[in-house]
């Protein structure tokens, strides 16, 4: 926060104070307040949610057919059974999510429309000033915090990532991100061209494709997906069996998890062998004769970016039947009737749709202050990707890129109740953790290696996020099946936990 933000903004007429303030009420944030609640009954906490509603993600997002790219078994909480297909819609997420918050009583616990401007950490009081602005009303916000829970997501919700191609402007149709989708695009009829081959694109594509003239795909490079049935069999089977929910939930989840182990696992044992086995999934609905080699066969390693699941191989039916087609090739420039390839070809069109990621929002780009000094995330060292040292009394959720996000927020939520027990019993108002002895000579590293995962919007921002070392004590190591031994074993006494 700047002088001139200072003297602009409005005093508070009050100062609310928690025990602990959760920042977002999305998949995360919704889990840590379900946590707090049942595992720390007489904590007070508030949630603080910039939109108007809950959700984040599945709230924020309205293009069509806007689903999850993981299943819900594992990406939903480990707490609630989910009993609907593998691949959910947006829609039925929100309404998994809008059962828990009313089923534990949690609404009274949120606020919507609050958007923060800074955190402000001061040692003298040992807690966490948070200014905010109630965007429904414009009225400053001020809440206090013995401890702060970042669960804010990782992207900024107000716009998403398009590259400055040459001769934009010229375009004389329409450019839309999904991420800001118009409530009212009529693209029925039309001829759309997507840009980008993630899991955006293998969900717009056959959500717009029966309804448009024709719908190309551009892609700088190729993209690895796994197309399956949207059933889970042996869920299926166990509720013919008449087995309680609770049970399938535990049973479906520790399978699609020991699966998901040894696929990762092969990704870098085998890669060359999953490569064929994911290409050959591909090659199942595009037929012997399509150009696989130039439209889906990545350079990468699987797994070094995401894959996304595709229910009922429905992008791949959509080539297949000629109402959609991909084209792998560099963009030159705009035109005003379309795009403009390297290789001199002009891909004509009504509406293109720049599917091409999002900007990473490192702490919801709230302005950190550290007893009266500005916080550069940077300049710290993160410990297990989940607090940093030099910021007391702070836990932030990032997930996983390779399993469910939400694995890991259930984690870290166990983590953080029984971080705050700990320091009751030891009648502590502060924790830092610090580089030990041992680690201080040791190396410092961007947050992620690039050889282990590597998409476009992690690179770009990897300037300002916290430091790594090269001991797993000190890095987001991205495998659940360690984590879930290993978290839960943390000795909170060990030398890199500072209390007073």
């Amino acid at each position: 926060m700047t002088a001139t933000d200072a003297l602009v903004r409005p005093e508070p007429a009050i100062t609310e104070h928690f025990d602990v303030l959760i920042v977002g009420a999305g998949i995360s944030g919704v889990g840590g307040a379900y946590h707090l609640s049942t595992q720390r009954p007489g904590t007070s906490f508030v949630v603080l949610e910039g939109l108007d509603s809950f959700g984040g993600t599945w709230w924020m997002h309205r293009y069509p057919g806007i689903r999850s790219d993981s299943d819900l078994h594992t990406f939903g909480y480990r707490f609630k059974p989910w009993v609907g297909a593998p691949i959910a819609t947006a829609e039925e997420i929100l309404k998994y999510m809008g059962d828990v918050i009313e089923e534990n009583d949690l609404a009274r616990h949120i606020r919507y429309n609050h958007r923060i401007a800074s955190a402000r950490w001061s040692s003298e009081d040992n807690r966490w000033t948070i200014d905010a602005t109630d965007t429904a009303t414009g009225e400053a916000r001020r809440f206090t915090a013995g401890f702060l829970w970042m669960c804010q997501g990782y992207y900024r919700h107000s716009e998403g990532y398009t590259p400055e191609w040459p001769d934009m402007d010229k375009f004389e149709g329409q450019i839309v991100h999904p991420q800001t989708w118009p409530e009212d695009l009529d693209y029925k009829g039309k001829n759309v061209l997507v840009i980008g081959s993630g899991a955006t694109t293998a969900t717009v594509v056959p959500a717009i494709a029966a309804d448009c003239a024709h719908v190309t795909v551009l892609q700088r490079s190729p993209t690895y997906f796994i197309p399956g049935r949207n059933r889970n069999d042996l869920a299926e089977t166990l509720r013919e069996l008449d087995i309680d929910e609770a049970w399938i939930h535990e049973i479906v989840r520790r399978k699609i998890l020991h699966d998901q182990a040894i696929f990762t696992r092969r990704t870098f044992e085998e890669p060359e062998v999953v490569r064929r086995e994911l290409i050959a999934g591909v090659r199942q609905f595009l037929g012997p004769d399509y150009d696989i080699e130039t439209h889906f066969t990545p350079k990468y390693r699987p797994w070094q970016q995401r894959v996304a699941f595709v229910p009922d191989g429905d992008i791949f039916k959509g080539i297949a039947s000629g109402k959609a087609s991909m084209v792998t090739d560099e963009i030159d420039c705009f035109t005003p009737r379309g795009i403009l390839l390297k290789s001199g070809e002009e891909l004509q069109a009504d509406i293109i749709v720049t599917a091409t990621g999002f900007n990473l929002s490192v702490m919801g780009d709230i302005q950190f202050q550290i007893d009266g000094k500005p916080l550069d995330f940077a300049d710290t060292v993160t410990y297990r990707g989940m607090m940093f040292t030099g910021v007391p009394n702070m836990l932030w959720v990032f997930g996983y890129f390779r399993a469910s996000w939400t694995l890991r927020a259930d984690l870290l939520a166990d983590f953080v109740c029984r971080l705050l027990n700990h320091m009751d019993a030891k009648c502590a108002k502060r924790v830092d953790v610090t580089l030990r002895p041992e680690d201080k000579d040791m190396e410092l590293l961007p947050w992620m290696d690039s050889n282990n995962f590597n998409p476009g919007y992690l690179m770009r921002s990897m300037h300002l996020l916290p430091k790594r070392g090269d001991k797993p004590e000190w890095q987001h190591t991205q495998d659940y099946w360690r984590e879930k031994d290993e978290i839960p074993a943390i000795d909170l006494d060990g030398p890199e936990f500072i209390y007073s």
